[in-house]
């Protein structure tokens, strides 16, 4: 998540550079990082309270290529209290016709017969249906296929930005994705929540009803300036109705900083 033109940050591109709060001598940061495949040939941040690790290379059916280094950097976080040591965020989309890969029923992997609540998914349908089990597909790759090692013990973001593929004319598909990914990942035993701006949220998914199970997922802000804005941020509306804000980004000096919120 590093520039709106890199695929996984929400911010203004040309940003300036804000003073990150540095802990004194003896201190810790209260301050977390995000990574992934954009600082693979870069450093890395240091001090950080907590991680957050980006599972692909930008989009939705890649793997970040340097993510075992970024998860032992990870590992090496000093801890916050409100905060998860390392979590995982991965790339969502709904590409339709124009992806490498689209569904053609409901199972997956194949042999596995998955409960589509929007079903049946058929060839050539590219609706809330097929919409689903992408999002499912893609969540199971991410989990089983990437090099994650016990998935469930994870709390996994879902990035929602238009840097990526979405249908432009049907909102209630792309939601269902994100509906298909969180199943996935909460029939593992593994907790999920949202990441995205407001503005961009709207544009791909809209109002989510309280029957989703997007509804009650945390939200993870981007578009912060600095620190103090990032504090601001927890007292945003959150991204679904029935949420909260649990995290705000910022960018500082090259790198994503988030802020915890009480």
């Amino acid at each position: 998540m590093f520039g709106l033109l890199l695929a996984a940050l929400l911010l203004v591109t040309g940003a300036p550079a804000y003073a990150v709060p540095s802990p004194g001598e003896g201190q810790q940061s209260f301050l977390g990082n995000d990574i992934s495949w954009p600082q693979c040939n870069g450093d890395f941040p240091s001090e950080q309270a907590f991680a957050i690790v980006g599972v692909n290379n930008g989009l939705a059916n890649t793997t970040n290529p340097c993510l075992s280094e970024q998860l032992r950097w990870a590992e090496d976080s000093a801890g916050h209290p409100g905060q998860p040591t390392v979590s995982l965020y991965v790339n969502t989309a709904n590409p339709g016709a124009a992806g490498s890969w689209w569904p053609e029923n409901d199972e997956y992997p194949p042999g596995k017969e998955v409960h589509n609540p929007y079903g049946p998914c058929k060839a050539g349908d590219y609706g809330k249906a097929c919409a689903y089990m992408y999002g499912f597909a893609k969540a199971y790759d991410d989990a089983y296929f990437r090099g994650i090692s016990n998935p469930s013990s994870y709390f996994w973001w879902l990035d929602v930005e238009t840097e990526n593929s979405w249908s432009r004319t049907d909102k209630d598909a792309n939601r269902t994705v994100l509906e298909g990914m969180t199943d996935f990942f909460h029939s593992i035993g593994a907790e999920v929540g949202i990441y995205s701006t407001g503005q961009q949220w709207d544009r791909i998914v809209g109002r989510v009803s309280s029957s989703s199970n997007l509804y009650s997922l945390p939200s993870w802000l981007a578009g912060s300036l600095n620190a103090s804005g990032a504090a601001s941020s927890c007292s945003q509306e959150p991204l679904t109705g029935g949420g909260r804000v649990v995290l705000a980004q910022f960018v500082s000096k090259g790198f994503d900083y988030n802020y915890a919120c009480p």
